[in-house]
């Protein structure tokens, strides 16, 4: 009975992290048969581990010793050299990226506005349903037909495979193009999404595309590329492209330096850490010197760019001791609401696939459908807010007509102006930039605050994961501002704070109770507002809310993961891991090979198996057999593509293996890797032998089997691994007992195999609310 009742409690509890959504299997298994494939963008696809380990075989041993000083020198030159152009792409596509959003809404808002002072009401709503319907049609067909990679913002998959997961298209060129033109008309169609997740997905595709070590369909063969043909290397310029992404989203170098190393990476040391300073800090000049061409009146309707929210309080901030509790009622504010942001948007990713499982059509139709709701709700409901007076000493025209601005005149009488449609009727950025003004303490009221609050609440939920590119970031810094003057109001001359600087706290709070980061959105909300003087208040705000977010549940974007079905591999490992060995978990059967292998085995294994890794063992007849090293699949393919194929099952010679060099083991680029049922093969040639020795990687990582699972988990995650080899404690046996990949770490696959141990699990204090879950 207890058995039974610890069974139910794993099903019940473990949710799959390599099952995409709602296609867990309902029992467990007793072999590690879990599907490997996850949701990347809006499709299901396979994935596979990538591998960081040196595969130490002879081409790879002489390639090292022939390298002197020149190669050395040419390999350092580009890693810094594409740095440079990583920073220097990632800033332009931003740049534009702005500039187009901020051109084409605006157009759109002055036409408009231009039929509504005609007094054109019903004219100008069509135009805003049909420009807003056409836009975002726009983002789904090109989405949806070309790159389905590119749908949501991105970072979960970036995240993943800085992880060490890899899947098909997330970097590809198509899936760039697809982001970026995907992104501006999304943003620009007034669905409430951002742009900074599609930009650190962009700055991803770029870095992952030039570390691609060359290509010969484009003829960029160029011999000093050869160098990035690794997993390592490319690594490493995902990880600055990323942070360029941030960057350039926001003008926050430094910010985007520290995201990637607090919420992207899980491999970080010093030299990467100045890589990446370098690559945002290209980055911020270029943005600055392409914002003074803006500055000067030459970037079109809305001449900012789109990209300055800088010095939006930049004034000589004093707080003193009772201006602590209403920032502290913020962060717990802040952190109830992001707890409950997660928690809605999971559920609605979770409806939104059991629609997008049915087919393209039911992803269009969902997607057009949000664009429709969403320009009835934005137009409407400026109706119901009161027009206000123009202030007197207004700073800038009153009402403002054919620009962005603070005072929008939408229905209203001359003089006058609608606060609500001055949020609603502006881009994101020019939104944020009204809510965090200075000296605007009468500019909304109250029930606006609020109303905008709860329409972009619910607004971002919805419009994120339908198919089209989609960030979080921006959303939650508008919907945080919004509550955030709201709570401002409500305190009013009790502190000293302006409404501005509470609607900053209030960004802050949110971001913090949803997405769990600290240091990394301090100082991004410090380089957003370049204010230093908010520090501490902005460091009290981000603490609070993410420790009372803590206790409902986790970090928005390992939600997604997960829902996605990402085998995500965290930095501890569980306390029951400390309670298996590793003979406990790898399962079999294990293909292993000879030193000495014929050729029809061989392409026997490779087509009748996914494994990627292969122990190679040496017999004799005196002697047990041995463990030589290990062997990967694409290196076999390679062998066989070149037919390096012997007469007879005897050691080759040195003379044998010059037709190969180490760029032949290379990691292939983007999509290119070869196919077993690619191969060709007569009879006679599949009745011959291949010596792997050569092409054998003798130093394998192993761990004899009665070593803990905690501590093989911590081996395999912190030197990236691909194979774990597992080795018998008493020679007499085979000289493998197994290997041990990402999936045999999983949780639901040990629990799967032991489940009395799921009330063993480490387990974060959570407050629960089984009703709420009912309901939903």
């Amino acid at each position: 009975m207890a058995i039974a009742t610890a069974i139910a409690i794993a099903n019940a509890d473990e949710e799959s992290l390599t099952h995409p959504l709602l296609t867990r299997p309902l029992h467990p298994s007793t072999s590690n048969t879990m599907s490997q494939v996850a949701i990347v963008g809006a499709n299901v696809c396979p994935i596979e581990s990538l591998d960081y380990e040196i595969v130490e075989n002879d081409p790879f041993k002489q390639d090292w010793r022939s390298h002197g000083c020149i190669q050395i020198c040419q390999y350092i030159f580009m890693k810094w050299t594409l740095c440079f152009l990583i920073g220097f792409i990632v800033s332009l596509v931003g740049f534009f990226n702005n500039l187009a959003v901020e051109n084409i809404a605006g157009m759109k808002f002055v036409v408009t506005s231009n039929m509504m002072l005609a007094n054109k009401y019903l004219a100008a709503f069509l135009v805003f349903l049909a420009s807003n319907f056409g836009l975002t049609l726009f983002a789904i067909v090109i989405t949806a037909f070309i790159s389905p990679e590119a749908a949501g913002s991105g970072i979960p998959e970036v995240k993943a495979y800085l992880n060490g997961v890899d899947a098909p298209g997330i970097f590809s060129l198509r899936t760039l193009i697809v982001k970026i033109a995907g992104s501006i008309s999304a943003v620009s169609s007034s669905l409430l999404v951002g742009k900074a997740g599609p930009l650190v997905h962009t700055g991803a595709c770029v870095a992952a595309i030039m570390g691609q070590g060359g290509s010969k369909k484009y003829r960029l063969t160029w011999r000093w590329l050869r160098f990035f043909k690794n997993d390592r290397d490319r690594r490493d310029l995902v990880t600055c492209g990323s942070a360029a992404g941030i960057a350039a989203a926001f003008r926050a170098p430094v910010g985007g330096v520290l995201f990637a190393l607090e919420e992207m990476a899980s491999w970080w040391r010093s030299a990467l850490l100045w890589r990446a300073f370098f690559t945002a800090a290209v980055v911020a000049i270029v943005l600055r010197a392409l914002i003074d061409v803006c500055l000067r009146g030459q970037c079109g309707l809305f001449g900012t760019g789109g990209l300055i929210m800088f010095d939006v309080t930049s004034e000589n901030v004093t707080y003193h001791l009772k201006d602590v509790p209403p920032v502290l009622l913020l962060g717990v504010i802040g952190g109830i609401f992001g707890s409950l942001y997660n928690f809605i948007l999971e559920k609605v990713l979770r409806i939104y696939s059991l629609i997008n499982e049915k087919g393209t059509g039911y992803r269009i139709l969902l997607a057009c459908s949000i664009s429709i709701f969403t320009s009835c709700l934005l137009f409407g409901l400026p109706w119901l807010a009161s027009c206000r007076s123009c202030p007197a000493d207004a700073t800038e025209p009153c009402p403002t007509i054919g620009q962005s601005g603070n005072y929008k005149k939408f229905q209203c009488s001359p003089g006058h102006y609608n606060d609500l449609a001055s949020l609603i009727f502006n881009t994101n950025d020019d939104a944020i930039r009204n809510l965090f003004s200075k000296n605007t303490d009468t500019e909304f009221h109250r029930s606006t605050m609020l109303a905008f609050f709860v329409t972009c609440f619910f607004l971002s939920i919805f419009s994120y994961g339908i198919v089209v590119p989609a960030g979080l970031f921006v959303p939650v810094i508008v919907t945080g501002a919004s509550y955030g003057r709201f709570v401002g109001m409500l305190i009013g001359s009790h502190s000293n704070l302006n409404h501005g600087l509470f609607a900053v706290l209030g960004s802050a709070s949110l971001l913090g109770g949803s997405m769990r980061m600290t240091v990394s959105l301090c100082v991004i909300i410090l380089e957003l507002t370049n204010n230093l003087l908010l520090l501490p208040l902005i460091m009290l705000v981000l603490l609070v809310s993410k420790t009372v977010a803590d206790a409902f549940n986790g970090n928005i974007y390992d939600h997604i993961m997960k829902l996605k079905g990402f085998p995500y591999l965290e930095a501890h490992a569980d306390p029951y891991m400390r309670q298996l060995t590793v003979g406990d978990v790898v399962m079999g059967p294990l293909q292993l090979f000879h030193g000495i292998e014929k050729v029809s085995n061989i392409v026997h294994v490779l087509k009748t198996t996914r494994h990627n890794g292969f122990p190679v063992i040496d017999e004799s007849p005196s002697e047990s057999p041995v463990l030589f090293g290990l062997i990967l699949r694409a290196h076999l393919i390679t062998l066989l593509k070149k037919k390096a194929f012997l007469l007879a099952p005897v050691r080759a010679g040195i003379d044998a293996f010059k037709q190969f060099s180490a760029d032949d083991f290379a990691k292939k680029g983007l999509g290119n890797g070869d196919n077993i049922e690619d191969i060709e093969l007569t009879n006679e040639e599949m009745e011959m032998f291949i010596d792997l020795h050569p092409f054998t990687n003798t130093s394998p990582y192993t761990v004899v089997e009665t070593m803990s699972l905690a501590k093989a988990l911590i081996l395999f995650r912190q030197v990236g691994l691909r194979h774990l080899l597992v080795i018998p404690k008493i020679s007499n046996r085979s000289p493998v007992v197994g290997i041990l990949t990402r999936h045999d770490f999983m949780p639901e696959h040990i629990l799967g195999l032991y489940p009395l141990l799921v009330n063993s699990r480490w387990k974060k204090l959570r407050i629960r609310f089984p009703h709420l879950d009912k309901i939903f």
